[in-house]
């Protein structure tokens, strides 16, 4: 089969590898029908997850169709169309009893494209597949449960739950990628009453606005801290959701929270950040990270089914999966090209 093979930084290639078969009887093969790259695959490629290694195929967000099951899968059977989650969960260890799945160390949590073989490929080998695949329901197309791989449920856990958003509050949101929209998606489901979108690119401003923040500011052009002060009165916003990845901006969002606010931090960072503790300790503010667990996927996919949520909105460019050299060049530069989610559809689709 063909994938997308990672041969350490700066270099991927669409290549020919071994077809992936059954490893453990929790296994599923899964034929890759829809498929996506995530900002996590850019970190991966500038080298910023050194975990991942040469020859390690990327991806870990997919939609497809279970092409054989091991002996011990009892909850999805071949035929059966499926959300791979990003995480995997061995369903028994104590993280994954405390539905921590991110954390599992049965086997699980972030795996996929990251330490086994990943979701940019014909065909991908899903471990613990009763607990880390989700069966599409009947009408909804593969773009509208897409992101539930990783996205969606990610703004929703680690950034609008880990953050605490309330009815009223005032959210700024430093970061109008893919990430930050999901954020934004999701915070709304709490009625803020205002999500402030925080970017250098007009476009991903634009975005915002359709995925409903309330204000945006380019903070090439204004400050953000002024923008967010004529809405507090000065004080700042009550949460500040961090979606990018480098220091400045989690740097920036410890100064637009108000005393008692909390920052939660999304971006995957390849370098240290600062922690101002010498400003941050009088004010009482909390500062919260994660990796998404994916224990709201359930509860996502039924907003989804039921039309409350408008996922299919991210998918900004379509290519066929074997043209995913393509699809890179054109996320990459998201910021010239637009490009939210690109989407990669496979032979079957």
């Amino acid at each position: 089969m063909k994938a997308l093979v990672y041969h350490g930084p700066g270099d991927k290639r669409w290549e020919e590898v071994p077809d992936p078969a059954l490893v453990d009887a929790t296994d599923a093969i899964v034929r890759v029908d829809t498929t996506t790259i995530c900002g996590t695959d850019l970190h991966i490629l500038k080298g910023d997850v050194p975990a991942v290694t040469d020859g390690r195929i990327l991806g870990h967000e997919a939609v497809g169709t279970i092409e054989s099951v091991g002996d011990a899968v009892t909850t999805v059977r071949p035929g059966d169309r499926v959300l791979v989650s990003c995480i995997s969960a061995c369903g028994r260890c104590r993280f994954c009893r405390e539905a921590r799945y991110g954390q599992c160390i049965g086997g699980g949590g972030w795996i996929l494209g990251h330490l086994i073989d990943g979701t940019q490929a014909e065909r991908v080998r899903v471990p613990f597949a009763d607990t880390s695949t989700y069966r599409v329901p009947e009408g909804v197309s593969d773009e509208q449960v897409l992101v539930l791989s990783d996205i969606l449920p990610t703004g929703y856990e680690v950034g609008i739950v880990n953050g605490q958003v309330q009815p009223g509050d005032v959210v700024a949101v430093v970061g109008a990628g893919p990430i930050g929209l999901a954020s934004i998606m999701a915070a709304r489901l709490y009625s803020p009453s205002s999500i402030v979108a925080v970017d250098l690119a007009d476009s991903r401003l634009t975005a915002a606005e359709q995925f409903g923040a309330t204000a945006t500011v380019n903070n090439g052009d204004r400050d953000p801290k002024e923008v967010i002060g004529d809405l507090t009165g000065g004080l700042g916003a009550d949460v500040a959701i961090e979606a990018v990845g480098v220091p400045e901006t989690f740097e920036l969002c410890t100064e637009l929270i108000r005393p008692g606010g909390r920052v939660a931090n999304i971006g995957v960072h390849g370098a240290p950040a600062t922690l101002h503790l010498e400003d941050l300790w009088i004010r009482t503010v909390t500062v919260t990270t994660g990796l998404v667990d994916t224990y709201s996927t359930p509860t996502l996919l039924r907003l989804v089914a039921s039309g409350q949520l408008d996922a299919a909105q991210f998918a900004t460019h379509h290519f066929a999966l074997d043209e995913l050299m393509d699809a890179y060049d054109v996320f990459g530069r998201a910021g010239e090209t637009g490009a939210l989610k690109v989407v990669l559809s496979g032979a079957g689709r």
